[in-house]
């Protein structure tokens, strides 16, 4: 049995190796990431990592792993930051306030079924600062990033009370990664 990774996420690759998995394939899915009408963040966030696994080919003997994770808060889904101005408005609004970081992965296994879970972790940040503002944007890490933040890096340093799967923040709830696996018969290294 082998794994394809349906992401070019570094950091998907990095918290799989920290189970002892490594993908025999990694290929980049090509999807629409545009929230539909009304849609709602969980929603999105299914619908995304399920989309991922899909759009990637699987041969008779792999599995298909793929993951989103979509920053919300209430019911508003947080863009990825694309630019500066972008980022600096996504900081100032979770600044002070509880969000929801909302990790789901989807697992395509050998009989072509689509297996999803999803992790919900409460993220609260401090109260930001414009200064803490100009210095997080100015070393570039939150850049692309849902929410306008990399939890793995100096915004780490923002939570002031975190509930749920940190590696689900990252990119990948590793609990929920590792059952959906176990439950398809993976091997891990």
């Amino acid at each position: 049995m082998r794994l394809v990774l349906a992401s070019t996420s570094p950091r998907r690759r990095d918290l799989l190796a920290r189970i002892g998995v490594q993908p025999d394939r990694v290929v980049g899915p090509h999807i629409d990431e545009s929230p539909r009408k009304a849609e709602l963040p969980r929603a999105y966030a299914l619908r995304l990592a399920q989309e991922k696994a899909q759009a990637v080919e699987r041969g008779p003997d792999e599995l298909v792993i793929a993951g989103d994770t979509t920053i919300a808060l209430g019911r508003r889904i947080l863009p990825p930051a694309e630019t500066e101005d972008v980022q600096r408005t996504l900081l100032g609004l979770l600044s002070g306030r509880r969000h929801h970081a909302l990790s789901a992965v989807c697992l395509i296994g050998l009989d072509g079924k689509a297996r999803l879970r999803l992790a919900d972790t409460v993220v609260a940040f401090k109260r930001l600062t414009p200064r803490d503002i100009d210095r997080y944007v100015a070393c570039g890490e939150g850049l692309g990033k849902a929410g306008g933040y990399a939890i793995q890096g100096r915004a780490e340093s923002f939570v002031r009370f975190l509930s749920g799967s940190h590696s689900g923040v990252v990119g990948l709830p590793l609990y929920d990664t590792r059952a959906l696996l176990e439950s398809a018969g993976y091997t891990f290294g």
